[in-house]
């Protein structure tokens, strides 16, 4: 479940866009945060929520891109819009990259950003959604024990019970067992879904 409602976070060290930018978002609906620097933001703790980060490309100290580069780095995945006064094509590549939803070239329409800002909450709240299905199923696998996350592995690969005895040592009829309270422990109604599962998580397969 999201445990806090959508917020938009604003980074720019100029108050007075600062100023302009917090009143627009407040006026549209927002919960809004503004920052006058980037490490001012890193200090705060990651939101809950689905967010959207309002980014100034040309900071002093810790630029735009250089935060980018830092929350990706602590695994703090964030939605971003970029803004900035002078954009080039190495700066817009290296943002999009990046994983930035949008760049907006100052003065920009207010209506722009808006729905720039739209579909950055939309693309979080995805993301967050992705997140917690991907926790879930990981929780799943960590109620395998070591053999029966061994077979899961294996199976996944499309290798078949007897390969699979032979690679473990074991006996075929015993493979099927683990085989069969792997699929009800990871709650996969067919072999397809296991692999989509497997998939998710990014299942390691046992070294031979």
């Amino acid at each position: 479940m999201i445990a806090a409602p959508p917020a938009v976070f604003v980074v720019d060290d100029d108050p007075s866009v600062r100023k302009s930018l917090t009143r627009l978002l407040a006026t549209a609906g927002y919960a809004v945060e503004a920052f006058a620097s980037a490490r001012e933001f890193l200090a705060r703790e990651r939101h809950a929520g689905p967010s959207c980060l309002v980014l100034d490309v040309r900071m002093p100290g810790l630029t735009g891109l250089e935060l980018q580069e830092a929350l990706a780095a602590a695994g703090r995945r964030m939605s971003i819009v970029f803004v900035t006064g002078h954009v080039d094509v190495p700066m817009s590549v290296k943002a999009m990259k990046g994983g930035a939803v949008d760049l907006l070239t100052k003065p920009f329409d207010a209506k722009d950003l808006l729905k720039a800002i739209e579909r950055c909450l939309a693309k979080d709240l995805q993301d967050l959604g992705e997140e917690a299905t991907v926790a879930e199923i990981r929780q799943r696998v960590k109620t395998l024990t070591p053999r029966e996350t061994e077979v899961f592995a294996l199976v996944v690969t499309g290798m078949l019970n007897k390969q699979i005895a032979s690679a473990l040592g074991v006996g075929e009829k015993t493979v099927k067992v683990h085989r069969a309270r792997v699929m009800e422990k990871m709650r996969a109604g067919s072999m397809a879904e296991l692999v989509r599962l497997a998939d998710r998580v990014g299942v390691i397969v046992p070294k031979s």
